[in-house]
Formats: structure tokens, C-alpha cells, sequence
């Protein structure tokens, strides 16, 4: 017979605090994902990233809606729309251009901070600059390589919804350059705080 490590007194003080801790993770998780990722911000970064949300937000509902249609008439009549696949395919760029936009001016990237906790704190600064610069590189590259590719098969009509792919393809352009752009503003907030800092006698943030 297995005998309990605690009695059942001892669990039962124990269950009202793992529950209260466990609708503490709730509501702060809650508060997160609810609140406005934009609170705090100017109003023209407000603007334009409540624009890019727009758009993201309109390509994502006209997906949803195609493939729902589509596939309710496949089920229930037996038809397909032939176009509706290539259209879902035509608005994925656009979709996936403006979450890393966002991504990056709202600071929600995916990133490793193990390695550069660990660099020593003089040194802080040029490695993330250094992050800064090559990521805007990587990004401007992309950009440049994505609008020759536009500029050379971007008029080429799709098959079956008749439309340039340009009309698809351009979403990398403006996509890549757009996050070069919220990556360099976002370096030169950086580089001010830190200017700041040092001048005042702080240590950088």
C-alpha cells in the first residue's frame, strides 16, 4: 500500500494556494494578450501600425472566407471554385509581410537573450548594434533581391484568378524594406537611450 509524502491537512492548505497562483497565471496572461500592444506609443506609430494591422487583419479574413466558402460548396453542392486555392496562395505573402512588420515595431520577435546576457555590459551596446546592423542588411538584401524578381516575372498572369503576380510578390518588397525600416528606428531609439545614459553618468540600458 503507498503511503502519501504529506497528510491529507497538509493538502488540502495547499490546494487553495496552487489555485489562487494558478488563476494569478490566468489573469496575467489574460491581461497580456488583451491589452493594447501599442499602449505608450506616439501617435504616429500608433497610426501606422493600427494601418499595417488593417490590412493584415483584411488579407487574413478574405483567406478565411475563401477557403470557408469554398469548401461548404465542395461539401454541400459539389463544386469547387478553381481560383480559390491560387488566390489563398497570392495573399499569403501579404499576410506573413505584415506580421513580421508588426513584429518587429512591437518588439514580439523571436530572440535568444542567453548569450547576450552573458557578454559583459561595456560590451552590450556594440553587439547589439552590430545585431541591429546586420539584420537591416539582411532585410534591405531581401528587399532588393525580392523587387528584382518583381520587376522581372511580377507581370506574369496567374493562371486562374487573372491577375499579375506581382500583385503577390511586391508583398516582399515592402515587407522586407518596411521591417529594415522599424528595425533602424528601432536601433536609433536605442542608441539615443544609451546616449542619453552615458552622458548622464547612467550605465546604458
Amino acid at each position: 500500500m503507498s503511503m502519501s509524502t504529506q497528510d491529507p491537512d497538509t493538502r488540502l492548505q495547499l490546494r487553495p494556494d496552487a489555485e489562487r497562483i494558478a488563476e494569478q497565471i490566468g489573469e496575467a496572461t489574460r491581461h497580456m494578450e488583451l491589452r493594447d500592444p501599442d499602449e505608450g506609443l506616439p501617435f504616429t506609430d500608433r497610426l501606422v501600425n493600427h494601418c499595417v494591422e488593417i490590412v493584415g487583419v483584411g488579407v487574413l479574413v478574405a483567406i478565411v472566407l475563401v477557403i470557408f466558402v469554398n469548401a461548404v460548396s465542395r461539401y454541400t453542392l459539389n463544386y469547387s471554385f478553381i481560383w480559390a486555392e491560387e488566390m489563398v496562395q497570392m495573399s499569403m505573402p501579404w499576410l506573413a509581410m505584415t506580421g513580421v512588420f508588426l513584429s518587429v515595431r512591437r518588439g514580439t520577435m523571436i530572440r535568444i537573450d542567453f548569450f547576450f546576457d552573458k557578454i559583459p555590459e561595456r560590451y552590450q551596446g556594440v553587439v547589439a548594434n552590430f545585431g541591429y546592423g546586420l539584420c537591416i542588411g539582411v532585410l534591405l538584401l531581401m528587399g532588393w533581391i525580392s523587387f528584382d524578381f518583381v520587376r522581372q516575372f511580377g507581370g506574369d498572369v496567374a493562371l486562374y484568378v487573372e491577375i499579375p503576380t506581382g500583385w503577390s510578390t511586391s508583398a516582399l518588397v515592402f515587407g522586407a524594406v518596411g521591417a529594415a525600416m522599424a528595425y533602424a528606428a528601432e536601433f536609433y531609439r536605442e542608441w539615443r537611450a544609451r546616449r542619453r545614459a552615458s552622458t548622464r553618468g547612467g550605465s546604458p540600458s
